[in-house]
């Protein structure tokens, strides 16, 4: 079980959180601060917005949340919308009112993401209006899914559905039940509240995203919660007193003046680091990491790999393959890199070796917290990956030209 630590720092204008796993920095997300966060929709935000345009022939609509803020909806989720304004019969007609929910980010030209199906999210459960059925993370024991949804089965209804999160894992069935209680309350309080509401209203705002932060993260081994910025102590003692007492413990203000807490941990490097084209493996080979605007593309090359061995058979290939493979995974969590992403590994004539190669890299994806997948190998043998586009990747936070430098300066860690 690998021992985590959150560390949040406030630089430049930006909160930064870093998760780290085992010392060693998993995850790097930056946001506003929380008096700037509510300037424009972010995660998680509810609203009755307004239907603006259907686009049916691709299977979607453009709903207003403020006037000229329009977002892409998907039409399927008509049906089981909350509508607070009907116009017409029609699933969903132009001038509808209904409650809607941040379901993705603005990703570059691309508009925010609504959905009808809203999630009331706690850290062990999630309540969902837009399915009914209960559910587990497939990340859980098989025997602990079968248990949790035979214990829940007396709360299937019409209404909303469940999903019980990964960090249910160690904690009593009690104290899950609990947290499911408050969330049904909080959708009832939603829908009773919203027909009273006018349009463009906010209904619930989003914790800031470095908050939402401290729920997501795996509860597993989490050892400490450290900040040095006196403000964002208080605040994160206020959300763990409510929300998460159990975790409170574990929160921790470093005073060290002599050593700064970016330097203890090198937060400085590690993002510099993800944000370069160029990403160095520890055998000498490395990867060329380049996001475009429709995909990412990774491009592994044997690098200085090939200058200890003469020798180039199907074993170094799969060796340098698997290294490649790790790294591309921890790189794809690290910059939060989503959307489609191409892999060109070193071409490898032996079959079984290619299924060696693909059962190991989706091992490695499969320890991040967010949906990735190995979707396909082409005829070229490009590896085809998506991850769930949730929030914007790295680069688009910080800026959006990454160091594109190939001169070799460290290993990677």
């Amino acid at each position: 079980m690998a021992v985590r630590k959150i560390l949040m720092l406030k630089k430049e204008g930006k909160i930064w959180t870093f998760l780290l796993e085992n010392d060693v920095i998993a995850e790097i997300h930056c946001s506003l601060p929380d008096s700037d966060q509510h300037r424009q929709p972010v995660l998680g935000d509810i609203y009755i917005g307004k239907v603006k345009n259907i686009a049916a022939n691709i299977g979607a609509a453009f709903i207003e949340i403020a006037p000229g803020k329009e977002c892409y909806y998907d039409l399927s989720q008509a049906p089981q919308a909350i509508f607070t304004h009907k116009i017409g019969k029609k699933p969903l007609c132009i001038g509808d009112e209904l409650v809607v929910q941040i379901s993705r980010e603005a990703v570059k030209t691309k508009a925010p993401t609504v959905s009808s199906n809203i999630n009331f999210t706690g850290r062990y459960a999630v309540l969902t209006t837009g399915n009914t059925r209960i559910g587990t993370s497939g990340k859980l024991p098989r025997s602990l899914r079968d248990t949790y949804k035979e214990k829940l089965s007396h709360l299937k209804n019409e209404d909303y559905g469940l999903i019980i999160r990964t960090n249910a894992k160690d904690v009593p069935f009690e104290t899950v039940l609990e947290e499911i209680q408050k969330l049904e309350n909080a959708c009832v309080k939603l829908k009773e509240t919203a027909p009273f509401r006018t349009c463009f209203s906010c209904l619930q705002e989003a914790p800031p995203s470095y908050i939402t932060d401290l729920k997501n993260v795996y509860a597993d081994g989490l050892s400490a919660i450290i900040t040095d910025d006196p403000k964002l102590y208080q605040q994160i003692h206020g959300f763990l007193q409510a929300e998460q007492p159990e975790d409170l413990s574990k929160l921790q203000f470093y005073e060290e003046q002599l050593l700064p807490l970016s330097k203890l941990y090198s937060t400085d490097i590690a993002v510099e680091r993800a944000l370069k084209e160029y990403v160095w493996l520890k055998n000498g080979a490395y990867l060329v990491i380049q996001p475009t605007e429709a995909l990412t593309v990774v491009d592994v090359n044997s690098g200085k790999y090939s200058a200890k061995t003469k020798k180039k058979s199907a074993e170094t290939y799969l060796k340098i393959n698997l290294e490649a493979a790790k790294e591309t995974a921890r790189q794809i969590r690290l910059r939060n890199i989503s959307g489609i992403i191409l892999i060109d590994f070193i071409n490898m004539d032996d079959p079984d070796m290619m299924q060696e190669l693909l059962k190991q890299f989706r091992r490695f994806l499969g320890e991040d917290p967010i949906q990735t997948s190995v979707v396909d190998v082409t005829a070229l043998q490009l590896v085809e990956v998506t991850r769930k586009k949730v929030r914007r990747p790295l680069h688009e936070c910080v800026r959006d030209k990454a160091e594109k430098s190939p001169e070799r300066s460290e290993h990677v860690e």
